[in-house]
């Protein structure tokens, strides 16, 4: 299990879109693959959700830049915490591109660790349960700085702790943990000041429930997702409003991530690229 990314990965616009087709293959990766794996029958199978149904979303909304500023979601499945029109996103998923793509969003399937996008593009930047995926996350820290415009806002999430390490991290396709002191620091890094952080989601209280949801997803796709879709709802509707505290604060005992709101406070001149077209 690696731990948080440490080095930087100063590429060029240009030279970042020759590594991701339009089509967004990426070669030799296997967390790529597996997670392709993973999440293809997911989101083939699933329903989309808008953002304003997350408790993320009152956030959100106090943090889009204005109108005509670019953001840009990475990952978001069918689970989008951007609002669809005016959105660009970036999934591993075709499924997922093309639900997104039917519902209004800008979106190209790629990779975290090579955006097909120009520098400093985005007024806005998203990527909750993301990082954490990609075999080369000082890349995708990386690339998260170089597509961010001066002053731009990031919404970060990743999984905590990596004594945490369960059944669930390697079914669902985790590379890692993160501790806190290192996600800051590497937040820092690339020019990222966090200004607010929260608690998000909580370690499951029993893991054995947790492992025969694993099992029936791998053996009984159809009923899991049957189940997942008309559970869902419900569980959102009762999530708990999110509480932001200034700065990069440590959750509580039983929270499994952390939510960040960090701002882009240093940005060095960099080369200019097209974006890559659909």
């Amino acid at each position: 299990m690696e731990s948080a990314g440490m080095e930087s990965d100063n590429v060029s616009g240009n030279e970042t879109a020759a590594r991701v087709s339009p089509a967004g293959g990426v070669a030799a990766d296997p967390a790529f693959a597996r997670n392709r794996r993973f999440y293809d029958p997911l989101w083939a199978a699933a329903r989309l959700v808008p953002p304003e149904s997350f408790n993320t979303w009152p956030l959100v909304r106090d943090v889009l830049p204005p109108e005509g500023v670019p953001r840009l979601e990475i990952g978001p499945g069918l689970r989008p915490r951007l609002p669809l029109a005016g959105s660009d996103f970036l999934d591993a998923s075709p499924a997922a591109v093309a639900v997104l793509r039917a519902a209004g969003g800008r979106a190209v399937q790629g990779s975290a660790a090579a955006l097909p996008y120009r520098a400093g593009g985005f007024g806005l930047i998203a990527a909750l349960d993301v990082i954490e995926h990609v075999t080369d996350d000082a890349a995708a820290f990386a690339e998260l700085a170089r597509v961010a415009a001066p002053g731009a806002a990031l919404l970060l999430s990743v999984p905590l702790d990596p004594t945490r390490w369960s059944r669930f991290d390697d079914a669902v396709g985790h590379c890692r943990r993160y501790r806190i002191d290192a996600l800051g620091a590497v937040l820092a890094q690339h020019g990222w000041e966090v200004e607010a952080s929260a608690g998000f989601g909580l370690r499951p209280r029993w893991p054995a429930l947790v492992a025969l949801g694993m099992w029936v997803l791998a053996h009984q796709p159809r009923r899991a997702m049957w189940w997942y879709n008309r559970i869902l709802p419900g569980t959102l509707r009762r999530q708990p409003p999110l509480a932001p505290v200034p700065g990069l604060a440590v959750p509580g005992r039983r929270t499994d991530e952390v939510l960040l709101l960090a701002r882009m406070s240093v940005k060095p001149d960099r080369t200019h690229a097209p974006l890559v077209k659909n």
